[in-house]
């Protein structure tokens, strides 16, 4: 999942970055409204977690801007204000969680696993196709009870298809949504990456979940389930 993070305090920032990564997201940064808004015109993201208080454009306004440009992407707002009218305020405007510093990491992980499985209509963190489970927040993986692990990035590309079962995902949309901003690397990346994945999830399985579709990309189902 591709997450923006928009925060003035450039620590702040790239220490939130950083959990995001670690956690298996593909993350962007930026320090106010107006950089964020150029991100949300250019790219598509799953969740935004944004600072209130921000030079240039504040967290207010850079969400009445999303809205009102119908990009609905889940936002977390993070503050220091903590008053009920201060939330009330956010929340009216369309905001979908509050987050008032200091805060705990684990749970603003938590919290963003929540409005991104709000927005997609998942109330799980589990996953599952055939014989396949993949555990979101424990970021495992088996296949027939067996756990495999997974390099950050094949998990992501794996957790992306599997939110998607059934749904052709083309090579542009795995760039779009699996690296960041200023990827700019070659597209072999990919095709290395589903290499390996499909080694460690089909191997010499009969029933083969990763499939490849000609000129359009890569399909995650079971041929069992058709």
């Amino acid at each position: 999942m591709r997450i923006l993070v928009v925060e003035d305090e450039r620590d702040m920032n790239s220490i939130i970055v950083k959990v995001l990564k670690k956690a298996g997201y593909s993350v962007d940064g930026c320090y106010n409204g107006e950089q964020a808004l150029e991100h949300l015109f250019g790219a598509e993201y799953d969740g935004v977690i944004a600072d209130i208080m921000m030079p240039k454009m504040d967290g207010y306004e850079l969400l009445r801007r999303m809205r009102s440009g119908n990009i609905d992407v889940p936002v977390l707002f993070l503050t220091a204000k903590d008053t009920v009218a201060d939330k009330v305020a956010g929340l009216d405007m369309g905001a979908d969680d509050y987050l008032v510093k200091p805060f705990d990491f684990d749970e603003l992980l938590a919290r963003l696993r929540v409005i991104t499985r709000k927005k997609s209509g998942v109330k799980s963190n589990i996953f599952t196709v055939a014989d396949l489970t993949v555990d979101v927040a424990r970021r495992t993986v088996t296949r027939g009870g067996v756990e495999t692990t997974l390099l950050p990035k094949e998990f992501t590309i794996l957790e992306y298809m599997i939110r998607n079962r059934g749904i052709v995902i083309s090579r542009q949309q795995l760039e779009d949504k699996i690296w960041n901003y200023e990827y700019s690397g070659s597209s072999n990346n990919i095709d290395a990456y589903m290499s390996r994945l499909r080694k460690k999830i089909d191997g010499e399985r009969e029933d083969k979940l990763i499939h490849t579709v000609k000129g359009s990309g890569w399909v995650l189902r079971s041929l069992n389930e058709e």
